[in-house]
């Protein structure tokens, strides 16, 4: 039973987990984001896997 819910709930933490390394290592390569860069190291690591995915709609900079 609890390998099961483990099985299960892997997956999940592996894409979030990917997700947040993939943001701020976007974060940190662009000169500018949209909003201070501390506020959106806070939201992607805070925010549960939403944080990534609102970064990547709202906080990227269009410039670069």
């Amino acid at each position: 039973m609890t390998t099961d819910l483990f099985l299960l709930i892997l997956p999940i933490v592996l894409i979030d987990l990917t997700l947040k390394i993939v943001a701020l290592i976007d974060l940190y390569r662009r000169p500018r984001a949209n909003g201070p860069k501390w506020m959106w190291t806070l939201a992607i690591l805070i925010v549960s896997t939403f944080g990534p995915i609102i970064y990547f709609i709202f906080g990227r900079s269009k410039g670069a």
